[in-house]
């Protein structure tokens, strides 16, 4: 390619991850396929996310724009089996066994021109959160995979066997960055971007709390594992001043029910008491999981 060709590539593909930023700030945290084929460059439109394809390449294009992984159930195959290597890193796998697919060529152009992509990941079927900027980092030809670095800093990791320690270090750094935007973009679906306890529906001001916490083994990033908290009702949940019992319903410590501190502990905290959660979804795969709450309501019990 020459210098104004990957030029002009890399001037859309950050303005795709900036109209992305522009969207999040409206609250959007995922994405379906006819709602990224909004994205314009030059008064031209540019679908992020191809109908059917996985590899995403605009035919005016040299290198691939986009990558997606679909959403796959807990327990469900995949159509490609993405993981990590020895290394930590993330990979992602050829479209098919032909290394000359026009698909498997265009992120071959992107990685070798070391082009940001955007990695759609799926959150439910037909809807996906956005991973980027995202670097193509080598080629696994034996494997007929792609090593991914999934951040600006993760561009300059050893890929290979690098030793046990180092492996770990990379793949829990990999492992946060991809699961945290996929857990809260989730749980903000199946809230419809709301608090569960208060129906505070200001994105900015919300976040995806874990039940089980995520340090814990068993803290999968799973939506039933998840609340949508504002940040004082997180903030309270995670510091045990507020409880959630297996019912739904709302706990605030006793001794926090006595204090005299104006406002917003009465409306924000203590109105709350014997109250059920006024956000909850509507599926029953999304809803929270009656025992992870009441092993954490026994935490806060206890406290």
């Amino acid at each position: 390619m020459e210098a104004s060709v990957v030029e002009r590539e890399l001037a859309i593909r950050l303005a795709a991850q900036a109209w992305l930023e522009g969207e999040r700030a409206h609250g959007r945290e995922a994405w379906t396929q006819p709602q990224l084929a909004d994205f314009q460059y030059g008064g031209v439109r540019i679908p992020l996310m191809d109908r059917q394809r996985g590899i995403r390449k605009p035919a005016d294009m040299a290198a691939a724009l986009s990558i997606r992984t679909v959403y796959r159930a807990p327990g469900a195959p995949r159509p490609y089996d993405d993981g990590t290597g020895p290394d930590g890193l993330l990979r992602y796998m050829w479209r098919g066994p032909d290394p000359d697919h026009p698909e498997n060529r265009a992120l071959r152009a992107a990685m070798v021109r070391e082009l940001p992509l955007i990695w759609f990941h799926g959150v439910a079927e037909g809807v996906y959160a956005a991973l980027y900027p995202v670097y193509l980092l080598a080629e696994e030809p034996a494997e007929r995979r792609f090593v991914v670095a999934l951040s600006e800093e993760q561009r300059f990791t050893p890929v290979g066997d690098v030793g046990e320690a180092a492996r770990r270090y990379v793949e829990r750094i990999t492992w946060q960055r991809l699961h945290q935007p996929m857990f809260r973009a989730g749980v903000m679906r199946a809230y419809q971007t709301h608090c569960s306890v208060c129906a505070l529906g200001h994105a900015p001001l919300l976040d995806a709390a874990h039940i089980t916490p995520d340090a814990d083994l068993r803290g999968e990033p799973v939506t039933s594992n998840g609340l949508a908290l504002c940040k004082i009702h997180h903030a309270a949940f995670d510091a045990g001043i507020l409880g959630i019992r297996p019912d739904l319903t709302v706990h605030i410590r006793s001794d926090v029910l006595l204090e005299k501190d104006g406002p917003m502990l009465e409306h924000g905290l203590q109105a709350h008491h014997d109250h059920p959660l006024l956000v909850v979804p509507r599926s029953r795969r999304d809803k929270p999981d009656p025992e992870r709450l009441a092993e954490r309501y026994r935490v806060f019990r206890a406290g």
